[in-house]
């Protein structure tokens, strides 16, 4: 078939190859979605991210828009990248969704367009969603 390697530099056999490829295919959004240990709501809230490092705090601030929302984690909108692996706190928008403030570890950051980047975020404890959110979310029609 052809000459293919591993990431440690050792060949690949043509049925290693088909199985890789199966794989791939398997990973599609829906079985992505379907893998997630938790149900994420889409919810439009603003967000302040800070380094949670306590010396830290005044010298990082961005104010984004989250994308969705889950028990373990969330995605946002930002203006510019987070570090992917650091410690931040995130202050949701009280109004809109009524946490308390919560610690995350940034797991992925994405350039989406020169001024944007979405940004995920895993949480160090699950948090309790407020149930008028998932009413909310429940009574808006599937598109």
């Amino acid at each position: 078939m052809f000459d293919a390697i591993d990431g440690f530099g050792r060949p690949i056999n043509d049925d290693q190859a088909f199985h890789l490829l199966q794989e791939l295919e398997r990973n599609t959004s829906e079985e992505i979605r379907r893998q997630r240990a938790h149900f994420r709501l889409s919810v439009k809230a603003g967000v302040v991210l800070q380094s949670g490092n306590a010396s830290e705090l005044l010298t990082y601030k961005l104010k984004g828009v989250t994308g969705d929302v889950s028990e373990g984690g969330c995605s946002a909108l930002f203006p510019l990248p987070t570090h992917v692996g650091d410690i931040f706190r995130l202050q949701l928008d009280r109004q809109v969704l009524d946490l308390p403030l919560i610690f995350a570890r940034c797991v992925r950051c994405r350039l989406v367009r020169e001024d944007a980047y979405e940004a995920g975020f895993a949480f160090f404890a699950p948090i309790i969603l407020p149930d008028e959110v998932l009413a909310v979310n429940e009574a808006e029609p599937l598109s």
